[in-house]
C-alpha cells in the first residue's frame, strides 16, 4: 500500500516497521511538507494517490466528510486514536497488524475514514 504519515506520526519508529512489511512509506519532510497544514497534507496525499494515516481524527474525519459530500475522491484516511490509558495506545507493530487486517477484510480503503484501533 502506498501510504503518507502525517506530521504526528512521521517518522522511522513507524515508516520502518511499515516498510518492513513491503508498504512505500512517504513522510511529510520527504517532499518539504512538514508541519503544513491538514488541508495540505492531504491534497498531497490525495495528488500522489496515497492513503493518509494520521493521528488527527477529528480534524480528517470532517475533512473526509467534506469530499464525501462533494462526491470528491481520496486514497483513504487511516487513523490511530489514542487511548485514555496510555498503556493501551497501538504501537507501530499494532498499526502494521491493524493494517493488515483490514486489507484482508476486503473492505475498501479509497474514499474511506477508517480507525485502525477496531483492527488490532
Amino acid at each position: 500500500m502506498r501510504l503518507y504519515l502525517d506530521d504526528d506520526l512521521a517518522g522511522p519508529g513507524l515508516a520502518r516497521p511499515l516498510q518492513q512489511a513491503g508498504h512505500n512509506v512517504q513522510l511529510p519532510a520527504d517532499v518539504a511538507l512538514r508541519g503544513s497544514d491538514d488541508a495540505v497534507h492531504l491534497t498531497h496525499s490525495i495528488h500522489e494517490d496515497r492513503v493518509m494515516i494520521t493521528r488527527n481524527y477529528r480534524d480528517f474525519e470532517n475533512l473526509h466528510n467534506l469530499i464525501a459530500e462533494a462526491k470528491g475522491h481520496h486514497s483513504g484516511m487511516l487513523v490511530v486514536r489514542r487511548d485514555n490509558d496510555a498503556r493501551r495506545n497501538m504501537k507501530p507493530h499494532d498499526i502494521v497488524r491493524a493494517i493488515q487486517n483490514l486489507v484482508a477484510s476486503g473492505l475498501p480503503v479509497a474514499d474511506s475514514y477508517h480507525e485502525l484501533n477496531q483492527w488490532r
